[in-house]
């Protein structure tokens, strides 16, 4: 192709050929990645939600650095999935929704996609909220209708696509790096004690029902069901391949991708624990639970720029993260039942739980809990099938798990399903013996 013609090329046009030149040999040294990232970077936002700040608020507010570990073991379990979701779409040039759609009976088929479909808006829900939040009390107008110009932001940012796909993975890429550097200047402002740090982070210690039930709820606001599905759909047809060796080399890009996407926002998770834990933990400020509480509270402890920092993040997180997750609930209902509906009427439908919320003058941090524990409920569904169909040789052929990565991932499903019963018996109000100390 010539230069003119690369030239007048779209940015997505571009990203597939600058693919091809890796794939033939002729770019190579570290930058040879950027072609294949993007579906990492999409899929990381569901890691750094609404959900998260809630949940590592309250961590850092009531336990310090203790539950540091918590966050980081999460990660790593996000990252095994997440590689192993992009690695389905690479392989067989189906999502992960697809395939339960060509491999299960119907009637499993048509259950598996009510439940995850509940998970989108229950997801949505979350960061429509957040997103509306960060903008009512960055900017003082009402709750409602921050929603309402939150779901019209969102809605035009996801008429990129008919450009192709990078000029969403930049926007989302931009929100990442809002996020990134808000709490990069946190941390300046109120530095953490660094061996506390190290301690909770490879130390792991929990601290009786409480501390136990907030671990689980940190597992389950980081590994998200929507996510999962999501990353599939992005790799599946992203870049054009024409054999396996092709392909080898997009699964190792991908997975370096996910490492650097996923190891960010773990790092922005962490982040959050050791910040809540300098502001708040001091005896006076332990009980802090909801983010408006929080943010009210950094004006007079840490002044008006942290707390501002603060919205700034929890709005960037909020806009990008329900992009991502209108996204994923039209690529779940495609890929479950072969139907799409216009995204301006997807729009509306998601945006229906929280307009509905806010109008009845509910409790916004118990409507954050209660679509925790409806993610908590529907998390399995992809964790099995994705272990199931990366596991098979049937499927992947050459890309099948090895022993140990599929040793780990039944491992980490187990471990993820164990950790959503627990959540499960707490919000049920049953007893949870006391473990540590």
């Amino acid at each position: 192709m010539d230069a003119t013609a690369i030239g007048g090329a779209s940015l997505s046009e571009r990203t597939i050929l600058a693919g091809r030149e890796v794939f033939l040999g002729r770019r190579r040294g570290p930058l040879a990645i950027l072609p294949f990232a993007g579906p990492a970077v999409i899929a990381s936002i569901a890691y750094m939600d609404p959900g998260n700040f809630a949940t590592n608020t309250q961590a850092g507010a009531g336990y310090g650095y203790e539950l540091l570990w918590v966050a980081l073991s999460a990660n790593l379990v996000a990252m095994l999935f997440q590689a192993l979701s992009a690695k389905i779409g690479i392989a067989t040039g189906r999502n992960l929704a697809e395939l339960c759609r060509e491999r299960f009976a119907p009637p499993v088929v048509y259950a598996l996609w009510a439940a995850s479909e509940i998970a989108a808006m229950a997801t949505e829900l979350a960061e429509l909220l957040g997103a509306s939040l960060g903008l009512t009390l960055l900017c003082g107008i009402p709750l409602l209708a921050s929603m309402l110009l939150v779901g019209v932001a969102t809605y035009a940012a996801l008429r990129l696509q008919r450009s192709g796909f990078r000029p969403l993975e930049i926007l989302i890429g931009c929100c990442i790096g809002v996020i990134v550097a808000s709490y990069l200047t946190e941390l300046v402002i109120a530095p953490p004690h660094w061996g506390g740090v190290a301690a909770g982070a490879f130390l792991p210690r929990l601290q009786g029902m409480g501390s136990i039930t907030l671990a689980v709820g940190i597992v389950g606001a980081t590994v998200m069901p929507h996510a999962i599905y999501l990353h599939s759909g992005l790799t599946q047809a992203r870049l054009p391949f024409t054999d396996a060796r092709e392909r080898r080399t997009a699964v190792v890009m991908s997975n370096r991708e996910v490492l650097f996407a996923l190891g960010v926002a773990g790092l922005v998770n962490m982040a959050m624990i050791a910040m809540a834990a300098v502001a708040f933990h001091d005896g006076a400020h332990d009980q802090i639970a909801e983010i408006e509480t929080a943010y009210r509270t950094l004006t007079p402890l840490l002044g008006a720029g942290a707390a501002g920092l603060f919205m700034l993040a929890l709005l960037a997180s909020g806009f990008s993260s329900s992009i991502v997750g209108v996204m994923a609930g039209q690529m779940i209902m495609q890929g479950f039942v072969s139907f799409r509906i216009p995204l301006w009427l997807r729009r509306i439908v998601v945006m229906a739980p929280s307009v509905a919320v806010v109008a009845a003058g509910m409790d916004i941090t118990r409507a954050l809990v209660l679509s925790q524990v409806v993610l908590s409920l529907v998390l399995p569904i992809p964790m099995v099938a994705l272990v199931r169909f990366t596991a098979s040789r049937d499927v992947m052929g050459e890309f099948a798990n090895t022993r140990l990565t599929n040793a780990l991932a039944v491992a980490a499903t187990a471990f993820v399903c164990l950790l959503n019963g627990i959540l499960l018996l707490a919000t049920a109000g049953l007893a949870i013996p006391s473990v540590g100390g």
